[in-house]
């Protein structure tokens, strides 16, 4: 019987560092063969789109599928297993597939997809990675602004959960063999230790934890754990095992396109301005700036903005920008757009 193939899982609430962990995968590949299946919340695949710029040797961009408008821990019959076959069909195989799942999935119901008889002999689950905002859960929260989005989701009666994102960060820490604390640069020592406990808080079992800037972290750390977390998913309860599915209708996304911009600062007040919304919880997107030839990408957590040239636009490719906002469920679409228009 052929090998199984190991897949990392990589999950974690939006603007965690989810993406910049997998390209420092990436970029550290060591003569692994390395594929990655994207998920995005939303019409356009931001994420996919900053791994294919990434510009490494070793990144074949026919190894990222991309997963867009679909949560795998929905969608798993339609879109999960196609993709795994996609990629194991290729000559050579991948030598080990990274999920990266939306910052909105539950990544129990994708565990368990791995039993699936259509790829249950060829994959398993090499680990569960969490990653989650150091930053932010030092300051006491799980996500930027929470303050802003508890009156949010007390003002607004057509969300389902009081405390939806809770929900999200308790269920992906419940499923996690590992979990990554990204943004320790951020952090002074005590800053770290408080967000060490809440993530020890949190966790249901003992789980390693370690620290990372700008996604960098040994692989070996993350890859070849062995673990077969499929098998062992049935004793990793989570808040949502009593219900036969679920939905995400208390997010909503809009895409939005972005003019030619004078400069990064013009596009970095823009989303700051943005993001400022108590409605937003994640931007991120590229543009063009003018006289400039490569394309602008840019992210952002509530105040958080980062943003730096990933790539050069190609010759035929139209010089325009897009942004994807999430939001929470009947945010203010056109007032977003204002507030990105100026």
């Amino acid at each position: 019987m052929t090998a199984r193939i190991p897949c990392t899982i990589v999950t974690g609430f939006l603007g965690a560092g989810k993406t910049t962990l997998i390209r420092h995968l990436l970029e550290h590949a060591d003569g692994r063969r390395l594929a990655v299946i994207v998920n995005e919340f939303g019409d356009v695949g931001i994420d996919a789109e900053i791994l294919r710029g990434c510009g490494i040797p070793a990144c074949d961009e026919a190894d990222i599928v991309e997963l867009a408008n679909g949560c795998l821990c929905c969608t798993v019959a339609d879109d999960f297993v196609p993709a795994v076959d996609a990629l194991l069909a290729r000559t050579p195989p991948p030598d080990h597939i990274l999920i990266e799942t939306s910052g909105l999935a539950l990544p129990k119901p994708l565990v368990q997809a791995f039993h699936w008889p259509a790829i249950r002999n060829r994959v398993t689950v090499d680990g569960v990675v969490a990653v989650v905002d150091g930053a932010a859960l030092a300051e006491g929260r799980v996500a930027a602004d929470l303050a802003a989005l508890a009156a949010q989701r007390a003002a607004d009666q057509a969300l389902d959960h009081d405390d939806l994102v809770e929900e999200v960060f308790d269920d992906q820490l419940a499923c996690a063999d590992l979990v990554v604390l990204t943004k320790a640069d951020l952090l002074d020592e005590a800053g770290l230790a408080r967000a060490r406990a809440a993530v020890e808080r949190a966790l249901p079992r003992a789980v390693g934890i370690v620290t990372s800037t700008a996604g960098r972290i040994d692989p070996a750390v993350l890859l070849g754990l062995g673990l077969g977390t499929e098998d062992d998913i049935a004793n990793r309860p989570t808040r949502h095992d009593a219900e036969e599915g679920h939905d995400h209708d208390d997010f909503d996304s809009i895409v939005l396109d972005l003019p030619e911009l004078s400069a990064p600062a013009d596009l970095a007040a823009r989303v700051t301005r943005l993001c400022a919304r108590p409605d937003v919880l994640r931007a991120k997107g590229f543009a063009a700036i003018a006289g400039k030839p490569m394309r602008l990408l840019v992210q952002a957590v509530g105040p958080r903005v980062s943003h730096h040239f990933d790539r050069a636009w190609g010759e035929a490719e139209p010089r325009q920008g897009r942004l994807v906002v999430i939001g929470l469920k009947g945010f203010d679409q056109s007032a977003a757009a204002e507030a990105l228009a100026g």
